[in-house]
C-alpha cells in the first residue's frame, strides 16, 4: 500500500509541474504584451521607462528563465502582487477565497454523492418502473443542462420569483456573522451545483448496480433467505459503489468549472471569482497563483480518490 500512495503521489507532483508550465506558457503566448497590464493607459510613459520596467519585471529575459525564476519563488510561497490591488500578496489573497469555494464545492457534492446514490440504488431496485423512469428522465435533463444556464434559472426561479434564498453573497451585509445566515446564502448554489453530478452519479450507479445484481453470489444471499434489503445494501451496493468512486473523483475537475459560473452569478467570494476577475483585469500574478492552487487541489483529491480506491479494492495496489 505504501509503495502504491508512493507511486500516485509522484505521478502527482509530475502533474503539477506540467500544470505550472502550461499554465505560464499559456498567459505568456497570450495575445499582447504583459507589461500592459502594469502600465496605467492614463499615465504617459517615455520608451526608457518602459524598458526599465521591463527589466525590473524580468520580462526581458527567455521564457525558460523567467519561468524558472517564478517557480523558485513559487516554491518558497512567493506569488508576486497582484497588479490591481497595489501591494497585496497574491498567495494570502487566493487562501483567503479557498475557504468559500470548499465550503460552496464541499456542499455541493455531497448533496450530489447523498441524492445520486440514493437515486441510483432505486432506480435500480425498480428498474423499468415508473420511478426507473422518472428518475432517468430527470437525470438526462441534469446532465445536459450547462452550469451557467442552470445557475441563472435557479436564480431567476428561487431568488427573484419566490424569493426562496438570497439572490448572492456569502452573508447578509450589514449584519454580523452567523451559520445560519451563511447556510441561508449557501443551500441555493451548493443545490444548483450539486444538480449535474448527481444526475451523473445516478446513472452510474444504476448501471454499476444492475450489473451487480446479475452476479452469481447475489443469487445465492437471496437462495440463503437473506432480506432483500441486505441483498441490496450489504452485498450489492459495496461492489457497485467501485465506479462511483472513480467518477466522484473526476468531476471535481468539472465541479471546479461549475463553481466559477455559479460564484460569477451569485457573487460568491471564493476562488472563481477572484479568476473571472482578474482575467477581466489581466492580474497576471493572481490568475498564475490562483490557477496552481486550483490544479493542484483537483490533483490532489484525485490522489486521495485513488488511494480510497486501492482502501476498497485491493486489486488496484498490485496493478
Amino acid at each position: 500500500m505504501l509503495s502504491f500512495i508512493a507511486r500516485r503521489s509522484a505521478a502527482g507532483l509530475l502533474m503539477v509541474l506540467a500544470l505550472s508550465v502550461l499554465i505560464f506558457l499559456l498567459l505568456r503566448l497570450a495575445p499582447g504584451d504583459p507589461i500592459d497590464a502594469y502600465i496605467n493607459p492614463s499615465v504617459p510613459l517615455s520608451p526608457q521607462d518602459l524598458e526599465a520596467l521591463r527589466l525590473r519585471l524580468g520580462l526581458d529575459q527567455p521564457l525558460p528563465i523567467q519561468y524558472l525564476g517564478w517557480l523558485r519563488a513559487a516554491l518558497s510561497g512567493d506569488f508576486g502582487y497582484s497588479i490591481q490591488r497595489s501591494g497585496v500578496a497574491v498567495l494570502p489573497l487566493v487562501l483567503g477565497r479557498v475557504g468559500p469555494t470548499v465550503l460552496l464545492m464541499g456542499t455541493g457534492l455531497a448533496i450530489a454523492i447523498v441524492v445520486g446514490i440514493a437515486c441510483g440504488i432505486v432506480s435500480a431496485v425498480r428498474r423499468n418502473a415508473w420511478p426507473d423512469i422518472s428518475l432517468s428522465v430527470l437525470s438526462f435533463v441534469g446532465i445536459s443542462s450547462p452550469a451557467f444556464l442552470t445557475a441563472l434559472l435557479g436564480l431567476y426561479f428561487f431568488s427573484v420569483l419566490l424569493r426562496w434564498a438570497p439572490s448572492g453573497g456569502m452573508q447578509t451585509p450589514g449584519t454580523p456573522f452567523s451559520v445560519f445566515d451563511v447556510l441561508t446564502h449557501l443551500i441555493l448554489p451548493a443545490c444548483l451545483l450539486s444538480i449535474g453530478h448527481a444526475a451523473m452519479i445516478m446513472r452510474y450507479m444504476r448501471s454499476s448496480l444492475l450489473e451487480v445484481l446479475g452476479q452469481d453470489y447475489v443469487r445465492t444471499a437471496r437462495a440463503k433467505g437473506v432480506r432483500e434489503f441486505w441483498v441490496i445494501m450489504k452485498h450489492a451496493t459495496r461492489n457497485a459503489l467501485l465506479p462511483v468512486i472513480t467518477l466522484i473523483g473526476s468531476t471535481i475537475g468539472i465541479a471546479v468549472g461549475g463553481a466559477i459560473f455559479l460564484e460569477s452569478v451569485f457573487n460568491w467570494p471564493g476562488m472563481g471569482l477572484l479568476l473571472v476577475n482578474a482575467v477581466g483585469t489581466r492580474d497576471y500574478p493572481v490568475i498564475m497563483g490562483a490557477t496552481l492552487v486550483v490544479g493542484a487541489c483537483v490533483i490532489l483529491v484525485n490522489l486521495f480518490t485513488d488511494i480510497a480506491y486501492a482502501f476498497v479494492d485491493p486489486r488496484v495496489r498490485v496493478s
